[in-house]
């Protein structure tokens, strides 16, 4: 299989985080993320390939990931997220057949069916399991991102899997 993606979307919470919202008495919200993810990012990025977050959620903790690990593109707040990538590659000049994108419940399985190569966190929903060209071994908020763009990089030959 040959895939040379030019562009690596995501989902959020269940992805990159372990699905759980986590609230304190004084109103605070929480989010964990995992420091393997950042690393998937730099590794996208050492090959040029740019990467974007699509999220149903709007909140200043994903925007601010976001902005430390230095994410291309960021939607938050999206009930849509195919018309997103839809418009996000009419703007790139690319088509959803150059796009990896890795998701893990029912807002993500539309985008899930129309891009070029496909991904869910171990711990996802079964329907989306089902739907995806991989599954990861990693559950999300453990580095599920990161093993996504390692897959990547194995079926481009970009660096064999013992050096990642």
């Amino acid at each position: 299989m040959s895939f040379q993606p030019k562009l690596i979307l995501t989902d959020i919470d269940g992805v990159w985080t372990d699905g759980g919202m986590y609230y304190d008495q004084t109103g605070n919200e929480w989010k964990k993320f995992h420091t393997y993810d950042g690393m998937g990012v730099a590794l996208a990025h050492k090959n040029n390939i740019p990467i974007g977050i699509i999220t149903g959620e709007d909140t200043a903790i994903v925007d601010r990931r976001a902005k430390k690990l230095k994410v291309d593109y960021l939607f938050q707040g999206i009930s849509d997220k195919l018309e997103v990538a839809n418009k996000l590659c009419e703007e790139l000049k690319i088509s959803l057949d150059d796009v990896a994108y890795i998701g893990d419940d029912l807002g993500d399985l539309e985008l899930l069916g129309k891009v070029g190569f496909s991904g869910a966190p171990s711990n996802a929903i079964a329907l989306i399991k089902e739907a995806v060209d991989y599954v990861t071994i990693t559950p999300g908020g453990q580095g599920a991102f990161r093993e996504f763009v390692e897959k990547i990089y194995n079926i481009k030959g970009l660096l064999p899997a013992d050096k990642l």
